[in-house]
C-alpha cells in the first residue's frame, strides 16, 4: 500500500508533466513555422521588447533581429530617428517619405507615414513611442502586415541600438523565399548608416 506521500509525489509529478507537456503543444507552431528554421535571429529576438498582440516573433513569416553599439548619447540617435522624412539622405532603402498627420516632420505617438522600403510601398502608424528609448509602428503593404520596433539601450560607450520586424503575410511568405536574408542585410545597412550619421 502506497503512503500518502508516494502519492502526493506521483500527482504532483502527474501535473508538472501535463503542463509541460500543454506548455510544449501550445509552443510547437512557433518552433514550427518554416520562416524560423535555420533563423539565426530567432536565437538572438530581444525579451525587452514589445510585441503587440498579433505582431510577435511566433506570428512571423520573417522576422530580424539586428544591434549595433552606436558610439554616439541616445539622445542624439533618437533625433535621426524620428525626422524620417530625412532617412533618404543617409538610408538608401527609403524612399518617398512622407509624414502624414506630423506639424514638425517627426514621428511622434500615432503618426501616420508612408514610404517605399525594400522596394514595397508602406504605410506605417506609430504605436509605440517613449523618447530617447522605444519607437515602434505598424506597417502594411501589398500582402504584408508588419510591426517594426527600435531598443535605445544607454551604455558607457555610447547607445546600444537593437530594431526588431515582424512580418506576416502572402507577400512576406514571397519576399522569404526570394530572399531569406533581406530584411536582415537591410536592417544591418540602417543600423550601419545610423552609426555614420549619429558619430560625425
Amino acid at each position: 500500500m502506497r503512503s500518502n506521500k508516494q502519492i502526493t509525489t506521483r500527482v504532483q509529478t502527474a501535473l508538472i508533466t501535463a503542463a509541460l507537456t500543454e506548455g510544449m503543444m501550445t509552443a510547437a507552431p512557433m518552433f514550427g513555422q518554416t520562416s524560423q528554421v535555420d533563423n539565426p535571429d530567432w536565437q538572438l529576438r530581444s525579451s525587452e521588447i514589445h510585441w503587440p498582440a498579433g505582431h510577435t516573433p511566433a506570428d512571423a513569416d520573417i522576422f530580424a533581429h539586428n544591434e549595433l553599439l552606436i558610439h554616439s548619447p541616445c539622445s542624439n540617435v533618437w533625433q535621426h530617428l524620428v525626422q524620417a522624412q530625412t532617412w533618404p539622405e543617409w538610408y538608401p532603402n527609403s524612399r518617398n517619405v512622407k509624414l502624414l498627420n506630423s506639424p514638425d516632420g517627426k514621428l511622434r505617438q500615432d503618426t501616420q507615414f508612408s514610404w517605399d522600403t525594400f522596394g514595397v510601398h508602406i504605410d506605417s502608424r506609430v504605436h509605440e513611442f517613449a523618447a530617447d528609448s522605444r519607437i515602434g509602428w505598424f506597417g502594411q503593404g501589398t500582402g504584408m502586415d508588419a510591426y517594426h520596433t527600435f531598443l535605445l539601450l544607454k551604455e558607457p560607450e555610447g547607445c546600444r541600438v537593437v530594431t526588431e520586424e515582424v512580418v506576416r503575410g502572402p507577400g512576406a511568405v514571397e519576399f522569404r523565399k526570394k530572399d531569406p536574408n533581406a530584411m536582415h542585410r537591410g536592417h544591418d545597412l540602417w543600423l550601419s548608416s545610423l552609426k555614420r550619421v549619429s558619430e560625425k
